[in-house]
């Protein structure tokens, strides 16, 4: 049988997985010689065992923890349970991965009514023995007896009230008493401490249950197999009198990153007094001014514990009559600018490598130098909730539809556009738009996908809502009606929404920052590109650090007002001839849009997709816009409806579309061909050094690839040709169909480069419409039928195997040739780990991730280099 119990004197720094982050840390202060109260910790395999037995505590366990509880009595001068001599315990959580405030704690534990009056005749303090005791009663009924804590603060109250008591501290001795008398009224609290310390035991395992843990390891990707240990600790007072008091403090401040000694103190009063900001803190000076030498001591103890860790630290102690007590210490929460001054500083002042400030600095952490945020002190109430599709904050009017996004924002407002979901019709809008909120969607629909791309606020999957675009209405769950010209707040970091002008911390960039960025780019193996169709795009992608862009979409290119009308004309064309005129007309657009491009990506690749998605798109689907259309193109309202229809589908995203358009309709790839390779002569022309790679999608076998590249040749050559003068180019195909990933050995011959598009890939994966996945997506997290969103994060198992499958047999086939990442997994930093893994040569992403796949880039390196010296 494993050892289930360690004293604090049995462990150390190292043994986080067993004994976990608060454990580990207090054996590690107690080896240093700190002043820590003594005590014992309950191992995580065993708390993995009490799940197992059915939340039942392991046979033999308590009668193991008893031989412990014997040596911290003798370590402590005290005794368990006796009235004479009282030794009280804390009895916490403490998980491997630090989760504040999400488990549970029970204080002063071991008081009963004879202990109470032992401790009072012991301390000569009666007022703080029957304060203890019914804090005591207070947590335990509402931690381990599930009692609502609400009514024991409520007799609490009605007491003071009745006997004119303002605060805690002006309650006396018999008034606590009575507190206690009303207390035990209302629950049937056991007396025996051995059965308190029992009940507070499986009390703590429990909490790894508890709503609040469970959401918490949601958010921060934290397994829950892990448990965590339970740790029994010598209880310490702050609320004996004034030499004594609690405190909590920080090595440096969590807020900004200065490196200053931070903290908050209250005299008499215990820990929980501080966390529940029920009293007014002072700042830890104070302490200095009236026990200056407690003060010098703490001080030395903080400046040791960082010196020692490497890192800021954030300390619980507590002041006992004039004596300084250590209860915690851990790597201190702190914010995303505070995080980077901190890694930065310790580098200058040789606490730690550069390697080792990269992995400080999480790549979500990036996300507050990128975008405005909402003030998270500012916050309102939240009327919904939502998927936080693409990060920041925004506030605006709300509208309805693209169109009058354009109109009011044209105004100077701001605007909020608010859809069921959005389509590529809608881009002018989105594009004038400082947030967006949709009904539908997940987080690679396409209102996130283009969202993040410009860097727009957005929130999808709003499941929530209930718009109704005829009455002007988004009505939430819980009855909330917003309006059109309502104000609203966008948080896209949280995915909240905010009713009114909620302020915000605007953006900006810092030295220390740039500094960081340089390290990553030493440190990382993957290159990092951009997803960007526009010169804006691409200027803003190159500014936060692409190295070229990895997808370029064209028919974003086509969406435009003055462009709409000709794409249209081209497909409702009804022979070559009329379909050419319009080729020729879009021929000039595409090419000085990828002019735009190559002066921007000067010496750096461009990776161009072919046109991509289902013809429909492009088609207006109300009979008004088509009625307007046969007016402005000049063509028969019968016609263009006859042709709208026959080109509907029941499932576009598997049907006419990707390189299916350059087979059934070659002009239309021969265009953008020659608009590519003219627009790169002309760069050269100008001094440039454009590097096209014409990427070919949606592909399914080798044949494919040669009768598309047939036609791209023979676009390439009349280019060259004409103008006589050579253009280096790629050409390449996207890899987004398993039969493509497991047939890359044959398609490895005929191209230069395999971009993987992961979102078409998961999509067709899974089986999971990547656009309506929010309707049942979150029940598939809540039940643990997925582990996360497959669609944030690539799904290694599966779709992770078709990619290793698609790069081994390929590069073994075709050695020297170039991997990519073109979905938006590009960004995510857990799924750059199994790209730098694979080997892949590069990842894209939208370009407000560039920054993020920097960071996550160095750290997938350097996390395996680190592991690499410890094997």
């Amino acid at each position: 049988m494993a050892k289930r119990v360690y004293l604090f004197n049995e462990g150390s720094k190292d043994d986080r997985d067993l004994l976990g982050g608060k454990g580990a840390n207090l054996c590690e202060m107690t080896a240093l010689g700190l002043p820590v109260p003594f005590g014992f910790i309950i191992t995580t395999p065993t708390c993995r065992e009490f799940f197992e037995a059915g939340n039942k505590l392991p046979h033999l366990l308590e009668q193991e923890y008893r031989v412990a509880l014997d040596l911290v009595e003798k370590k402590m001068g005290a005794r368990f349970g006796d009235p004479e001599n009282p030794l009280l315990f804390s009895v916490r959580s403490g998980a491997p991965v630090s989760m504040p405030g999400m488990m549970n704690t029970i204080l002063n534990l071991g008081l009963n009514d004879e202990i109470a009056a032992g401790l009072a005749r012991k301390t000569d303090n009666p007022r703080f023995a029957y304060d203890s005791y019914r804090r005591f009663i207070q947590m335990f009924a509402n931690v381990v007896l599930e009692a609502d804590g609400e009514q024991f603060e409520h007799e609490i109250e009605k007491y003071k009230a009745a006997h004119g008591k303002r605060d805690d501290v002006e309650m006396s001795a018999g008034d606590w008493q009575e507190i206690i008398r009303i207390y035990k009224t209302l629950v049937d609290f056991p007396e025996d401490p051995f059965v308190q310390l029992k009940l507070a035991v499986e009390a703590v395992f429990l909490s790894w249950h508890t709503p609040r843990a469970y959401v918490y390891r949601e958010m921060n990707n934290i397994p829950e197999t892990l448990g965590t240990a339970v740790n029994v600790q010598a209880m310490v007072f702050g609320n004996f009198g004034d030499t004594s008091g609690s405190g909590v403090a920080f090595t440096r401040n969590p807020s900004n990153g200065e490196h200053s000694f931070f903290g908050e103190f209250l005299f008499n009063a215990a820990g929980e007094d501080v966390v529940a900001g029920t009293r007014t803190p002072l700042p830890v000076s104070a302490l200095q001014e009236r026990l200056p030498e407690v003060y010098a001591e703490l001080f030395r103890t903080q400046a040791q514990l960082e010196k020692h860790y490497r890192d800021m630290q954030d300390l619980e102690f507590t002041v006992q009559e004039g004596k300084l007590y250590m209860l915690q210490t851990r790597s201190g929460k702190r914010t995303g600018r505070a995080s980077v001054k901190i890694a930065v500083d310790m580098v200058r002042e040789g606490l730690i490598t550069e390697s080792e400030a990269l992995m400080r600095v999480s790549p979500e952490h990036v996300e507050s130098f990128l975008h405005p945020m909402v003030d998270p002190e500012q916050k309102t109430e939240i009327v919904a909730t939502g998927l936080p599709a693409s990060p920041g904050g925004a506030t605006g009017s709300v509208v309805f539809s693209a169109e009058e996004a354009v109109e009011v924002a044209a105004t100077g407002k701001s605007v909020i556009l608010v859809r069921r979901e959005t389509t590529p019709e809608d881009i002018h809008g989105m594009k004038v738009a400082a947030g967006i909120l949709t009904e539908l969607g997940g987080m690679t629909s396409h209102a996130a996908v283009v969202a993040r791309g410009m860097g727009v606020c957005a929130i999808t999957g709003c499941g929530g809502l209930s718009i109704d675009y005829a009455a002007g209405t988004a009505t939430t769950a819980g009855g909330v009606v917003i309006r059109r010209d309502d104000v609203i707040t966008l948080d896209g970091t949280a995915g909240e929404v905010m009713l009114g002008d909620v302020p915000k911390t605007e953006a900006s960039s810092s030295e220390d920052f740039q500094i960081l960025l340089s390290w990553a780019d030493e440190h990382r193996r993957l290159k990092v590109r951009a997803n960007a169709e526009t010169p804006e795009d691409a200027a803003k992608a190159r500014e936060l650090g692409a190295e070229g862009i990895g997808l370029c979409r064209t028919e974003h290119m086509f969406f435009d007002a003055e462009r709409i009308d000709q794409m249209r004309g081209m497909i409702l064309a009804e022979n070559r001839e009329e379909r050419q005129r319009y080729l020729d007309k879009l021929l000039k657009f595409q090419e000085e849009d990828m002019l735009a491009l190559f002066r921007v990506m000067d010496g750096l690749p461009v990776t161009v997709r072919l046109l991509d998605p289902p013809l429909h798109e492009f088609l207006p689907h109300s009979e008004d816009d088509m009625v307007a259309l046969a007016g402005r193109i000049n063509k028969p309202l019968e016609k263009i409806r006859a042709m709208t229809e026959s080109l509907k589908e029941v499932n576009p995203m598997l049907g006419f579309r990707g390189c299916r358009l350059s087979i059934v309709h070659p002009e239309v790839t021969e265009m953008q061909v020659k608009a590519i390779i003219s627009a790169a002569v002309r760069a050269i022309e100008e001094g440039l050094k454009p590097l096209p790679e014409i990427m070919i999608p949606l592909v399914v076998n080798v044949r494919e690839i040669r009768l598309i590249s047939e036609i791209i040749d023979r676009g390439i050559q009349a280019v060259m040709k004409e103008k006589h003068v050579s253009v280096p180019y790629k050409i390449g195909t996207m890899m987004e169909t398993p039969r493509a990933a497991l047939g890359a050995d044959r398609l490895a011959p005929e191209v230069e480069f395999m971009s993987f598009g992961t979102n078409d890939l998961t999509q067709m994966t899974y089986g999971f419409s990547r656009d309506d996945v929010g309707k049942f997506l979150p029940m598939y997290l809540e039940k643990k039928l997925v582990e996360s969103d497959p669609f944030v994060t690539l799904d290694q198992r599966a779709v992770g195997r078709l990619l290793e499958i698609a790069v081994s047999e390929s590069r073994a086939r075709k050695p020297g040739i170039k991997y990519g990442i073109c979905g938006e997994h590009g960004g995510d930093p857990r799924s750059i780990q199994f790209f730098h893994d694979l080997g892949l040569d590069y990842v894209s992403c939208s370009p407000f991730r560039v920054p993020v796949a920097r960071i996550a880039a160095a750290q997938a390196k350097v996390r395996r280099e680190t592991e690499a010296r410890r094997t």
